[in-house]
């Protein structure tokens, strides 16, 4: 290594006041919304804690590997989306947002132990996205999600889903597509799950990059032609499920 050079990752572009300022735009229904997408960020910008009384926050679509712990300071927050980053780990202080509404956590690296206990007094909580993750099992702290209306666990690494989860009194959307769930005849009982959930979806177009909404649609065109394939198959005993989310094939675009 040539003397005087540090070794390192890219530093990724700075974030200034101003820049952040500028990028406050306020939505139709008069909140106001800090968007710093798509901008080569590496590293949470320290600057915008001056601007904690944002109601909500985009940081999607960089190169973000941590949240502070100074993201508690956004008590104001009803809409955070940091979807498409390079996350591992969630501060324990996102569960003192208890404002939020609206969390995207989609296309990450996230998996089970990346979620705090407190992740769960998110008492407010509607919409949660974490598709597109490492996700093998779902941690407890879920269930305490008690007026969740949306979850997206879609592509990711599940083979179950624990009853406390699909359980939760207002959850009426689930996005399950894409896991290795055991084939029917091996697991009735988690069928019956899917079934339950099986025509909902979560991710608008919008908070998907165009390569992480290609991808979605070339995997779903797969799966669905394997699908096909295996109703053809077992349509005698599993002819409700030989085409999972058939119910909502009008507003598949919509959800997608």
């Amino acid at each position: 290594m040539p003397k005087g050079k540090k070794k390192g990752g890219p530093k990724g572009k700075k974030i200034t006041l101003k820049i952040a300022k500028n990028s406050i735009k306020v939505t139709i229904d008069g909140k106001r919304r800090l968007t710093l997408s798509n901008m080569g960020i590496t590293t949470f910008p320290k600057c915008i804690l001056k601007l904690a009384d944002v109601e909500e926050l985009d940081l999607s679509r960089n190169m973000i590997k941590k949240i502070p712990e100074t993201i508690e300071k956004f008590q104001n927050l009803r809409w955070l989306d940091i979807h498409s980053n390079q996350l591992e780990k969630l501060p324990e202080t996102i569960g003192q947002l208890q404002n939020l509404l609206y969390l995207n956590l989609c296309n990450n690296k996230l998996n089970a132990s990346s979620l705090p206990m407190e992740i769960g007094q998110l008492k407010n909580l509607r919409y949660l996205n974490l598709g597109m993750n490492n996700f093998e099992t779902l941690p407890s702290c879920l269930a305490g999600l008690k007026e969740l209306k949306e979850l997206g666990l879609f592509d990711n690494k599940l083979t179950s889903l624990p009853d406390k989860i699909v359980k939760l009194p207002k959850l009426n959307k689930m996005n399950v597509m894409r896991n290795p769930f055991p084939r029917p005849e091996d697991d009735d009982k988690l069928i019956d799950k899917i079934k339950r959930t099986e025509s909902l979806y979560l991710v608008h177009e919008q908070d998907l990059c165009k390569s992480c909404f290609k991808m979605c649609q070339e995997e779903r065109e797969k799966l669905n032609k394997l699908k096909n394939t295996a109703s053809s198959q077992r349509k005698s005993n599993y002819g409700s499920l030989a085409t999972p989310n058939s119910t909502a094939k009008e507003t598949q675009e919509e959800w997608r």
